[in-house]
């Protein structure tokens, strides 16, 4: 366990509880992004949190996956990515914030910032860079909120997911510099 705040703590997503990560994203994903999705977004939650896709996930080494607990209610999911390289910046030691969701019903209480705060102090830690994540274009709050935070855009993806509507496949990729 990690405490991030007295409120707001971390617990590693291991082997045993992949279940309950699966559970968790079947309620909260749908709420923000069911309306992005031919089939409200069924696919996405039933192959990226399949069994087999977490434990490949889990396995990697240098990925750290945590369940977000807040008030003692697992309230979310965050999995951090070290070493991987935003393209164009391959020369900086990078960390990519590869998945953070947090429930609806928990927005404005500053977890996402407190968690933040908390991942540029460990990513300091280890001599890191830049820290950076994909956002999607039409989550608009989302993309403010990181520029908030002090993440400049650097470019952008799309999506290749066939049951994704066309309109929302854009990510831009956003990035801070820590030192």
């Amino acid at each position: 366990m990690i405490n991030i705040t007295q409120q707001i703590v971390l617990q590693n997503i291991n082997k045993q509880n992949y279940t309950d990560l699966f559970a968790l994203m079947k309620e909260i994903y749908p709420l923000a992004y069911s309306h992005f999705w031919k089939d409200k977004g069924d696919w996405y939650i039933n192959s990226q949190y399949s069994k087999d896709h977490i434990l490949k996930e889990l396995s990697q080494e240098n990925a750290d996956y945590y369940f977000v607990i807040y008030n003692d209610e697992i309230i979310g999911n965050l999995r951090i990515i070290w070493d991987e390289k935003l393209e164009g910046l391959a020369d900086k030691k990078q960390v990519k914030l590869h998945r953070i969701y947090l429930h609806q019903k928990t927005q404005g209480k500053g977890i996402g910032k407190n968690i933040l705060l908390w991942l540029e102090k460990e990513a300091i830690k280890k001599e890191y860079e830049i820290i950076w994540l994909d956002t999607m274009d039409e989550q608009p709050q989302a993309f403010l909120f990181y520029k908030k935070q002090g993440f400049k855009y650097y470019s952008h993806t799309f999506l290749p997911y066939n049951l994704l509507f066309d309109k929302v496949r854009k990510m831009s990729q956003v990035y801070k510099r820590i030192t």
